[in-house]
């Protein structure tokens, strides 16, 4: 489960398992300015392009988050 943590000088990040993670968007968000959003997966940092990629090809992601686990049925 990912964790949202808000720190005092505004940043975002999160995490999952004690490394930086959001398949959802920027895993870092630096003083909330989205500009300078960082995007990492279990702990590796990439590109916004290179995220998309990942994020596209859907190896490691959860079942229920895949194709084939919605068209099977999976409660979400």
């Amino acid at each position: 489960m990912t964790k949202k943590i808000k720190t005092s000088d505004g940043s975002i990040v999160y995490y999952m398992d004690g490394k930086m993670h959001n398949w959802d968007g920027p895993a870092y968000i630096p003083q909330g300015n989205k500009r300078a959003a960082e995007y990492w997966l279990f702990g590796f940092q990439y590109t916004k392009e290179q995220w998309e990629d990942r994020k596209k090809d859907g190896n490691g992601q959860p079942f229920h988050k895949t194709a084939a686990g919605k068209a099977a049925g999976a409660r979400v």
